[in-house]
């Protein structure tokens, strides 16, 4: 039986010919696009969502604000580049990170074809102190838009003023608040915006957060309660000028 060549998947030796097309290829036969990543690292802070953005220090679009980002290495997976440009640029690491979304538009980068792909972080605002100054800033983000009809969305200065924000960063925020906003029910990303421990008022608070509205206290509390993704702790909150509330964790083996 003539000897039959192995298949070229993972792990397996290319056959003769194939080896001979990849060694003859041209590699710059067709135009390349730039890959980047940008992560839109997220928080909830005094009843608003903020977003980290770092001054621009060049061009293009030099002076205005973006979301932390960079080229993709050719040997680099794009999960590598996220946490990489992650830990670079806000000194975060081991937090909840996601792919997003991929923004592609021809003209979206002036230098050249640049395809992103973007990624959201949540992390409990507690981490991120002192991570402000004079060229980085947690954005408060205006949403002008209910629910999840989604469009471009404001990162605001300290006083109200709406930032201007590089490229086409406006509607990558936007697509992080719909898509936070429609993971809210089936996912636990609002956990990701708390402490290890929280009370159930934290957690309502982060929920209204991000759906940009009230919510009923004792129907959140029963239908949060029934989910099975918290546990007490057997511990309440301390040093507060109410009477302390019962502290909660997530319990991520009942959301696997």
């Amino acid at each position: 039986m003539p000897k039959r060549d192995r298949p070229t998947g993972s792990g397996a030796r290319p056959a003769e010919g194939e080896r001979e097309f990849l060694a003859a290829y041209d590699a710059c036969a067709f135009p390349h696009p730039s890959v980047t990543v940008d992560v839109a690292l997220v928080t909830a802070a005094a009843g608003e969502l903020r977003a980290l953005l770092i001054r621009r220090q060049e061009p293009p679009c030099q002076g205005a604000w973006a979301l932390p980002g960079g080229f993709v290495g050719m040997a680099e997976s794009l999960d590598a580049a996220a946490v990489r440009v992650l830990e670079a640029k806000a000194g975060l690491r081991d937090v909840y990170l996601e792919q997003l979304y991929t923004f592609g538009a021809p003209d979206r980068d002036p230098r050249t074809r640049v395809i992103t792909v973007v990624y959201f972080a949540l992390v409990d605002a507690g981490r991120l102190e002192g991570l402000s100054g004079p060229d980085r800033a947690l954005a408060a983000l205006r949403v002008p838009w209910e629910g999840e009809a989604g469009g471009p969305v404001d990162a605001l200065a300290e006083g109200g003023r709406p930032l201007p924000l590089a490229f086409d960063h406006r509607d990558i925020l936007g697509v992080v608040v719909k898509r936070l906003r429609g993971k809210l029910d089936y996912s636990p990303v609002g956990f990701q915006l708390l402490a290890r421990e929280f009370t159930l008022r934290q957690l309502q608070e982060v929920h209204e957060t991000i759906l940009g509205h009230r919510m009923n206290k004792d129907s959140f509390r029963r239908r949060m309660l029934a989910t099975g993704l918290l546990e007490p702790t057997g511990q309440s909150e301390g040093e507060v000028g109410h009477r302390p509330a019962a502290l909660f964790r997530f319990t991520q083996a009942s959301a696997a």
